[in-house]
């Protein structure tokens, strides 16, 4: 695509500073109707000042010289504006300035600090997110292109707008819902808030941006429906693995990454004499202990002396979690359940339909899943209101008994 930038210089005297009938020499940038100032260190007299051919009168020979300076500035801003444009870069009058000043070493841009993110996080998250990452890099490379015709941008250049042209050509993009949408914003915010903090820009542009997510009901399975693949015995040894997993994690609220990464040596005898799990989310490192349900318990036995699982101490067979979760569609058909199973619904359904509707306090199920806050708990508050209204119509009915007792004996 072809650049449509238009591009200016006008040499002009700051008579504001004028002192002693001198005045300083300005060059005026103008890229696209946005300007900026550089001053070129030179102070002439006011009267010899020719504003019509923004030159010197040729009155004298310094007056000469200043003018070849003049004619040397002006070939070298030019040369600035077109090797930005020839290399596809963008194009402002701020950054024809840091070219022509030799300050382009110290400007930072955004592929600096994801270059800078991308090397660090390597040992720090985990691959999943690692992966979302760089789908949010594709996404800024695209709005580069798209909105500013570049590959690249300095920092510097981020401001408030930035960010919501950024959000609202995200909003374009097909099957993107609002929820994504904010995440890769969030991620950048994440890139740009480390580069603030290493000083490789003076202001954070997120500063006045405030992050909308629409709260959604987390999708669980009911007890019946738990009931119907708990009990489905599938002939296909790669769906009855899918669905023996699927049920472990239903009764132990461990995610997909946490389930892959048990080994034996994570079993081991609980505060009551009986069987737990001693582990740590791959997610968040943060430790968890959970008491092995019966069921569970039998999934563990059940894989023990699987082939692979026997020699390598871990508990279950892997597979990765496209494939896993394209299974999970196929067990979803079979036994007539028509939500989109993923394996992140076990764990919702461990904290809901296992736990919560039962009476486990909410307190204990956040432990148990391993939140480091309550709030991040009480998503699952619906059903903890279905609890308390089947808990109040228990006691109504009680009262109801014994007063009806209370009468009958008077």
């Amino acid at each position: 695509m072809t650049r449509s930038n238009t591009f200016s210089i006008l040499f002009w005297l700051k008579l504001a500073s004028a002192k002693n009938r001198k005045a300083p020499l300005y060059a005026r940038i103008t890229v696209n109707g946005k300007r900026s100032e550089l001053s070129l260190k030179r102070k002439v007299y006011i009267s010899d000042w020719d504003s019509n051919k923004s030159r010197l009168k040729a009155v004298s020979d310094e007056n000469k010289m200043i003018n070849g300076y003049l004619e040397q500035v002006n070939v070298k801003l030019f040369e600035c504006f077109q090797q930005l444009e020839n290399r596809n870069k963008l194009v402002t009058s701020d950054i024809i300035k840091a070219h022509f000043l030799g300050n382009t070493e110290n400007s930072h841009t955004l592929s600096d600090i994801i270059a800078y993110h991308n090397t660090h996080m390597e040992s720090t998250l985990r691959w999943g997110t690692q992966k979302n990452y760089y789908t949010t890099h594709r996404y800024i490379y695209l709005f580069l292109k798209e909105k500013y015709k570049t590959t690249d941008m300095f920092l510097s250049e981020l401001g408030y707008k930035f960010i919501i042209d950024f959000e609202r050509f995200l909003r374009g993009q097909k099957k993107m819902g609002n929820n994504t949408v904010m995440k890769h914003i969030e991620r950048l915010r994440k890139m740009v808030s480390l580069a603030f903090k290493m000083e490789w820009i003076d202001k954070d542009p997120f500063v006045k941006f405030e992050a909308k997510y629409e709260r959604k009901e987390r999708e669980f399975l009911t007890s019946e429906e738990l009931d119907r693949i708990e009990n489905k015995v599938f002939g296909i040894p790669r769906l009855q693995l899918i669905k023996d997993l699927f049920v472990f994690s239903c009764y132990t609220g461990l995610s997909y990454g946490d389930v892959m990464h048990l080994s034996s040596n994570d079993l081991c005898m609980g505060i009551d004499g009986k069987q737990w799990i001693h582990s740590q989310r791959e997610k968040t490192n943060i430790p968890i202990k959970i008491p092995l349900l019966s069921k569970a318990l039998e999934i563990i036995d059940k894989y023990k002396t699987h082939a692979n699982t026997e020699n390598k101490q871990a508990l279950f067979p892997n597979i990765s979690n496209q494939k896993l979760n394209s299974y999970l569609k196929e067990i979803a058909d079979v036994c007539r359940i028509n939500k989109n199973l993923t394996f992140h619904i076990a764990r919702h359904t461990f904290a809901t339909t296992v736990m919560l509707s039962n009476g486990v306090p909410i307190e204990t199920v956040s432990k148990l899943l391993g939140h480091t806050k309550l709030s991040t708990t009480q998503v699952y508050a619906r059903v903890v209101e279905t609890k308390i209204s089947e808990d109040i119509n228990n006691l109504v009915a009680r009262i109801e008994t014994n007063k009806q007792k209370s009468e009958a004996q008077a």
